[in-house]
């Protein structure tokens, strides 16, 4: 694991290299920075990053307050920092409240400022902070996962340290117009600040440079990386079997259920020795994972006589997925037969090391992992592993068509902010009503909101007037969708079936065997709920 703290010391410098820091930029060489204070603004900024990082969410959550809270607070702070370099009298009665908490100035200190920056900081992530990010999500916080973040942190500073050290004798060395240089200061942070409050710096994370790809593909995704952060991730590193030929994985891990027991009393993996044990990580809107159904009810209708158990493994995507009752639901209308288990918390997840909905982990009579596969197709091989650890020899196979798409369609694309890829329309405005205006044309496999929306992280909820344009190319649109009303679907100038919406799950916009390149136009009752596309 000390190979990680070396891999987070690089990937830090990558970051701070990367276009993601722009927004930090012009605060950390404006100002007075002189003496100590780049030091003071590096350190804050680290410290408030790696705090943050692992442990907002989870306050917040307890707090029972907007998760968003602490980025706008330090948006705040930003703004009373450039309105103290803007109005030096300004200084005095900002700092009078605070006068006995600390010795930095508001507008001179540099500690408080970097505590702001490290809130506002959005790193292109890697494979790296995302395993960091993932256990925080997940309450998993080890050691190594703190010194990784802290790593991960100082790697990134070293750059913006040189950087501020730079800023500070362009200020020594511009002294004489100490009072225009101050005016500059604040106005380039106040601009920032204004950046922020449109989420201006979310396009950043989106622009991936070619060495930024090319770095990240030998630091973080080399073997040993792959290895040590599946280590930290709290599982082991997989690989999907290539063939039918089985192979030796170790020992399967057992389950680890923070939800129901759906269509059984509860299991374990001892308690199924003897049996072959096909283990399913699912969610019940993801359409990868109901096109595999098909197969594994099949396989369960025709093995579960000769010792075959199925385990579906719900691991939720969406919030509206960790509701036993909607769980239930799904199972019942998608006609699930064999045991589910809810893992709400990911727990068998990265017990399992798993990284992919859907995926199989085939276990043989004595407990062993024998066959792994990620994603859809390859379903003959997978049977054939089926068959042969039954010891099935003659007899034919199960004929269920692989409805895997093969042709290149428009990918997978989420509508709230935390996930939102491919978005030509206007700012975002986050977590409130706002109104939004669609542009005169959309490229392909772009998307954009008009009317009143609320844009949450993981969700958009309609308001008056709500619509959504996406330019598609594609057989098969889905849309999972929530709460109830209408949705009206308009593919090029030609209309299709109205929407009913009743219930959060996937709905089908468009089920044909042509491809089609054409612009998708969605016009929504107030209060529905949309949150991904997938496509066919």
């Amino acid at each position: 694991m000390l190979v990680l703290i070396g891999i987070g010391l690089l990937a830090g410098l990558v970051t701070a290299i990367s276009p993601c820091v722009l927004p930090v930029l012009p605060i950390l060489l404006a100002g007075r920075a002189s003496g100590r204070k780049p030091l003071r603004i590096i350190t804050g900024l680290v410290a408030s990053f790696v705090v943050f990082t692992l442990f907002a969410s989870w306050l917040l959550d307890k707090l029972g307050l907007p998760q968003d809270l602490l980025r706008n607070l330090a948006i705040a702070a930003l703004f009373v920092v450039a309105a103290t370099l803007l109005v030096p009298q300004l200084g005095p009665l900002v700092e009078r409240p605070f006068a006995r908490l600390t010795r930095f100035r508001a507008g001179g200190g540099g500690f408080a400022l970097g505590v702001s920056l490290g809130l506002v900081f959005v790193p292109c992530a890697g494979p790296l902070l995302a395993a960091v990010t993932t256990n925080a999500a997940r309450d998993h916080f080890t050691v190594w996962t703190v010194l990784v973040a802290v790593s991960y942190g100082v790697g990134a500073a070293i750059p913006m340290l040189a950087i501020a050290l730079g800023g500070s004798e362009v200020t020594r060395r511009v002294r004489a117009g100490a009072a225009q240089f101050r005016t500059v200061s604040g106005a380039l942070i106040a601009a920032v600040a204004l950046g922020l409050v449109f989420h201006l710096d979310d396009h950043l994370t989106g622009i991936a440079p070619g060495y930024l790809k090319f770095v990240q593909d030998k630091v973080e995704n080399s073997k040993t990386a792959k290895r040590h952060l599946a280590e930290l991730r709290g599982g082991k590193q997989v690989k999907e079997s290539r063939s039918s030929a089985l192979q030796h994985y170790g020992r399967a891990p057992d389950f680890k259920p923070d939800g129901d027991w759906i269509n059984t009393k509860p299991l374990s993996i001892g308690a199924l020795h003897g049996k072959v044990v096909l283990v399913d990580f699912w969610t019940y809107s993801c359409i990868n994972c109901l096109r595999t159904l098909p197969h594994l009810k099949a396989w369960y209708a025709a093995y579960h006589k000769d010792g075959l158990e199925i385990v579906g493994v719900h691991t939720p995507e969406f919030a509206f997925e960790h509701v036993s009752s909607n769980v239930r639901a799904a199972v019942k209308r998608l006609g699930v037969d064999y045991p589910v288990v809810q893992d709400n918390d990911y727990r068998t997840w990265a017990a399992y090391g798993n990284q992919y909905w859907p995926a199989e982990y085939l276990i043989d009579r004595s407990g062993e992992v024998r066959h792994i596969h990620f994603g859809e197709g390859s379903y003959g091989e997978t049977e054939e592993s089926i068959r042969a650890l039954l010891g099935i020899a003659g007899g034919g196979m199960t004929r269920v068509a692989d409805a895997t798409p093969r042709d290149l369609t428009t990918p997978e694309s989420y509508l709230g902010y935390r996930r939102l890829a491919r978005y030509a329309g206007s700012p975002i405005v986050r977590d409130r009503p706002a109104l939004y205006r669609l542009p005169n044309g959309l490229p392909q496999n772009e998307l954009a909101y008009g009317g009143t929306w609320t844009v949450g992280a993981e969700r958009i909820v309609a308001g008056k007037g709500a619509t959504l344009q996406l330019r598609f190319h594609a057989e098969k649109i889905y849309l999972v969708l929530g709460g109830r009303g209408r949705v009206g679907v308009t593919i090029g100038e030609k209309a299709a079936p109205t929407v009913r919406v009743d219930s959060y799950r996937l709905y089908t916009l468009r089920d044909s065997t042509s491809l089609a390149d054409a612009l998708l136009t969605l016009r929504f009752t107030p209060g529905v709920q949309a949150y991904a596309f997938t496509f066919g």
